[in-house]
């Protein structure tokens, strides 16, 4: 799966997020190691701890399908602008993708930066 299809995809997942609190959606999409792809967005809640980002979104439903590898992920949002993973997604990501994984970014205008889970969370807590 290539980069620009994701991020294709992460838009179109986008459109299904449930942001009436933020009015921020929010699209990820993932390849894993064996190639399979997920989708996700952002679900907003009224007990605003209860949300979920569109990241773990996406990881949560690959994982609860049996693909525990993640290889790329790309994060999109209706503000047109680059959008990063929060420290939480950056956390929850590492149990789940290597320190040299990709995470992608896109800005309509300014195309895509890309950065591996490393540098995005130096030192990350693992067991």
């Amino acid at each position: 799966m290539d980069k620009e299809k994701l991020v294709e995809l992460a838009y179109k997942a986008s459109k299904y997020s449930y942001s009436p609190y933020s009015h921020f959606k929010v699209g990820a999409a993932l390849v894993t190691e064996d190639g399979s792809v997920f989708t996700g967005c952002n679900v907003e809640n009224a007990s605003y701890g209860a949300t979920i980002c569109a990241e773990r979104t996406c990881a949560l439903k690959a994982v609860s399908e049996g693909h525990k590898k993640i290889k790329m992920m790309v994060i999109v949002s209706d503000s047109n602008k680059f959008t990063y993973p929060c420290g939480i997604c950056r956390q929850f990501l590492s149990e789940f993708m290597d320190n040299d994984g990709i995470i992608v970014v896109h800005d309509k205008d300014k195309g895509t930066k890309e950065y591996t889970l490393g540098e995005l969370l130096p030192e990350a807590f693992v067991l």
